[in-house]
C-alpha cells in the first residue's frame, strides 16, 4: 500500500466573522497517495488555491486536521511547519517565480542553499536536476535568455533539486503555449515515483489523460472525485 502523503479530515475556511464571516472551504477531506498525479479543478472562486495553501502548510485552516508527509501539521508551531515544507516539499507556480538576475544553476543553487544545503552539494543537485529536465545546456542563461517553456522547467528542476516526496503545483501550464503545456505534464509526469506524488490546480481539462485522480470542488466542498487508469510506459516527452 502506498504512503498517504497528505490526509485532509473536515478542512473548513472562513474569513471574518458574525454577518461578514465568509466561509471559503466547507468540510473538506481527501487524501493524497505517494506514486500519484492528482489534478485540483474547480471553478474560479471554487477555494481551489486556499486548500492548497492550506495542505502545504501555508495557511492555517479554522477548522479540521492536516497531516503532511507524516506530521500531524495542526499541532505543529509555525517554524516546526516551515520545516517541514523544507525537508518535504517542492512547489512550482505559473509565473514560474524565477530570479531574473541569476543564471538557471544559480535559481536553483542559491535556493538549496537557503534551504541549509552546502554551496558544493547544492551546486551538484542543481546541476543534476537541470539535466534531468533537459536543460543541462542551458546553465549559465538567464530568464530573460530562456522561453516559456524553458523557464518552466527551470521552475520543475528548482522543485526537484531538494528530492521532495511531495510537488505542489498551481496553474503550471496557463502561461504556456498548448504543445508546450502538454510536453511540461509530460515532464511532470515523469516525475511521479513510488515515493513521490505531485498535486496540481488547473482550470485546464486537457491534462485530465496525465493523472491518477481528479479531484472536483465547487463552493469550498468536494463534489466528485475520479479515478484515472494510466496508460503502461508512462510519459516522457520534453518542451
Amino acid at each position: 500500500m502506498s504512503a498517504v502523503l497528505v490526509r485532509a479530515e473536515a478542512l473548513k475556511k472562513t474569513y471574518g466573522t458574525g454577518a461578514l464571516a465568509v466561509s471559503v472551504l466547507r468540510g473538506i477531506s481527501l487524501e493524497v497517495e505517494a506514486g500519484s498525479l492528482v489534478l485540483l479543478m474547480g471553478p474560479s472562486g471554487s477555494g481551489k488555491t486556499t486548500l492548497v495553501s492550506i495542505l502545504a502548510g501555508l495557511l492555517r485552516p479554522t477548522a479540521g486536521r492536516i497531516e503532511l508527509c507524516g506530521r500531524d501539521i495542526s499541532a505543529l508551531s509555525e517554524a516546526q511547519v516551515a520545516a517541514v515544507r523544507r525537508h518535504h516539499l517542492g512547489f512550482v507556480f505559473q509565473t514560474y517565480n524565477l530570479f531574473p538576475a541569476l543564471s538557471a544553476l544559480e535559481n536553483i543553487s542559491e535556493v538549496l542553499k537557503m534551504k541549509g544545503f552546502a554551496p558544493r552539494e547544492a551546486r551538484r543537485r542543481a546541476q543534476d536536476a537541470l539535466a534531468r529536465v533537459g536543460l543541462g545546456d542551458r546553465l549559465s542563461h538567464r530568464p530573460g535568455e530562456l522561453s516559456g517553456g524553458q523557464k518552466q522547467r527551470v521552475a520543475i528542476a528548482r522543485a526537484l533539486a531538494g528530492d521532495p516526496a511531495l510537488i505542489f503545483g498551481d496553474e503550471v501550464t496557463a502561461a504556456l503555449d498548448t504543445s508546450t503545456a502538454l510536453r511540461v505534464m509530460d515532464l511532470l509526469r515523469a516525475q511521479v515515483t513510488p515515493e513521490r506524488a505531485i498535486l496540481i490546480v488547473t482550470h485546464d481539462r486537457r491534462l485530465e489523460k496525465y493523472a491518477d485522480r481528479v479531484i472536483h470542488i465547487e463552493d469550498g466542498r468536494v463534489v466528485s472525485t475520479t479515478e484515472v487508469a494510466q496508460q503502461p510506459g508512462g510519459l516522457e516527452a520534453q518542451p
